[in-house]
């Protein structure tokens, strides 16, 4: 008897396969904006299917390396990483997933939309990256504080147009160095201390715990200015060059050479995320330059990045998930069980329903984040920036738990493949289990929507928003309107109370279930204002989305028969 193979899966185009984020795009952009984006958009896609997942499998089997010392003996902390990272590194470059919404033309063709183009572009190159996506995630938030008009301006000019090149020759990413082991997301108890030197630049010394891409040319790190005093909200943003460049700020420096008073202890050993360096730094006296004037209180500066890598997250989780989906829905099909293939039973085909569900409103969800960071950015959207303060944390919280419990049910559909490493599958779970983490916890975060609720007033254009879909809703679905406009009555009663008492136990306690609730009940509207536009699959999917996180309904049996048009 010969031996059975199983037919590796090839999952479907991205781009051409994914028919919710054509039509978001077609909404968001007008046929003329998609139009302009179809050729960028099916051109990445063509490299995530081929050159890029090679990339990507070499990246996960070639993990960073740390070399401390050169031959002679001196110190250099080099972080080597494998070609297939370096491929990942000059196609984020070349397919503009940072730079885009920051170029002229890019801005002259899609206005605000330009970040619903790079969501997609997200969308698309996120999951099969070797999570390169968090470099761009930091890279793309610095370049956003940079362009802040709080910095000086020969610094942007030094290392804006770096972060946000399209030539892989020139392109570089950054590092984030703000937690400290002694405080975590705790950054008020941050000890790294930053002093003056004599020629207007900073030094910095203290000790980084968690520090991402280790080997980008550039951090922002967190650093309290000497004397500035105790708390978070003193603590100022500085840019630490980690390799030496032709530039005023590293003079005297070989271009090339480690950046002096930059340690790298060790790199991190994680349960995923491996092809990403991430290590703990130590910093004594080490160059550095504050964005911004570090004798004013500058968390809030630093925020600017933090909204950005936190929709950069949500993008991730819902990239994730839907190619998780597209694994599992080809594994379905080659795959025979009883007598006929995966795909033809109503059990798997009802889990497959149901993952699409949380797939598409997680979509939704990261893409009305990218949707209204354009509006603030393009624009200066006064309305958009109330309801990004919240959405931004909704968002990460909610997509990043969304997508560990898919990705739990993707490695499963696999079966005992699903459990084997070099199938890649195992990945899905591990690399999903940092998108609740970083950032912030969901804890964290949601006791971050509890601030916003109760000092910024940022319930109004959630509630808003949720009245307004129930009225759209209505002539689709009276079962729907009636099912969210039960859901905001009771999130507009809560809300209410919370901000009577905010640190009262019993609210803070419930932070969490609470921030859950906006999500899934924001995340129905969004949903609810696509099937109101004219599109068939996410009326669907909003209305077993409805029934599954605002009333807790089994939807299996809806799920199997419209297994099709939820994929």
């Amino acid at each position: 008897m010969s031996r059975f193979v199983q037919p590796v899966p090839l999952p479907v185009d991205p781009y051409a396969g994914d028919a919710l984020l054509r039509s978001w795009l077609e909404r968001h952009l007008g046929p003329s904006g998609h139009a302009a984006a179809k050729g960028r958009l099916a051109d990445l896609a063509a490299d995530v299917s081929g050159p890029l997942r090679a990339a990507h499998a070499d990246a996960e089997a070639h993990p960073p390396t740390l070399v401390r010392y050169d031959p002679w003996g001196a110190r250099i902390d080099r972080v080597d990483t494998s070609a297939g990272w370096h491929t990942q590194r000059a196609a984020a470059a070349r397919h503009a997933v940072v730079a885009l919404p920051y170029l002229a033309d890019a801005r002259g063709t899609w206005g605000a939309a330009a970040r619903v183009v790079q969501h997609a572009l997200l969308h698309l190159y996120g999951p099969e990256s070797a999570t390169f996506s968090c470099p761009v995630a930091m890279a793309d938030g610095a370049a956003a504080l940079l362009s802040t008009p709080d910095v000086d301006a020969g610094i942007r000019d030094a290392w804006l147009p770096r972060l946000i090149s399209t030539d892989p020759a020139t392109a570089i990413t950054s590092g984030q160095w703000m937690t400290e082991s002694q405080g975590g997301s705790d950054l008020g108890r941050s000890r790294t201390i930053g002093r003056p030197a004599a020629d207007g630049s900073w030094r910095l010394t203290g000790e980084k715990w968690f520090c991402s891409a280790a080997d980008s040319a550039m951090a922002v790190a967190l650093a309290r200015p000497e004397g500035a005093g105790r708390g978070s909200r003193v603590l100022a943003p500085f840019l630490v060059p980690r390799y030496a460049v032709d530039s005023p700020l590293t003079d005297g420096v070989a271009p090339g050479a480690p950046a002096p008073g930059v340690t790298v202890h060790r790199l991190k050993d994680k349960l995923g995320t491996r092809a990403l360096p991430t290590a703990e730094i130590g910093l004594h006296d080490a160059y550095a330059v504050p964005l911004g004037d570090p004798t004013v209180p500058g968390l809030v500066r630093a925020m600017t990045l933090v909204v950005v890598t936190r929709v950069h997250n949500a993008a991730a989780a819902a990239g994730g998930m839907r190619r998780g989906l597209d694994y599992a829905r080809a594994y379905a099909d080659v795959r025979h069980v009883a007598g006929g293939p995966l795909a033809s039973s109503p059990l798997h085909r009802a889990t497959l329903g149901t993952l699409a569900v949380d797939a598409a409103g997680a979509f939704a969800l990261a893409g009305h984040a990218f949707a209204l960071l354009g509006r603030v950015e393009v624009g200066a959207d006064p309305v958009a920036a109330a309801e990004l303060r919240i959405v931004a944390p909704l968002a990460k919280l909610a997509t990043g738990r969304l997508a560990v419990s898919s990705a739990s049910e993707y490695v499963e559909s696999f079966g005992g493949a699903g459990y084997v490493e070099d199938t890649g599958v195992p990945r899905l779970l591990r690399d999903a289990q940092v998108l609740p983490i970083w950032e912030g916890t969901t804890n964290v975060l949601a006791l971050d929507v509890l601030r916003a609720l109760t000092r910024e007033d940022a319930g109004t254009p959630v509630l808003g928003r949720l009245a307004a879909a129930v009225d759209l809703a209505r002539p689709l679905s009276p079962v729907l309107a009636d099912t969210l406009a039960a859901a905001a009555a009771q999130l507009g009663d809560t809300v209410a109370s919370v901000t009577a008492d905010p640190g009262a136990a019993v609210v803070q306690a419930g932070a969490r279930g609470l921030a859950l609730r906006l999500a899934y009940a924001l995340t129905t509207a969004l949903l609810v204002e696509h099937a109101a536009w004219g599109d068939e699959q996410a009326e669907l999917v909003a209305r077993l989305w409805a029934r599954r996180w605002l009333r807790h309904e089994e939807i299996a049996e809806d799920a199997h028969h419209h297994l099709e048009l939820l994929c």
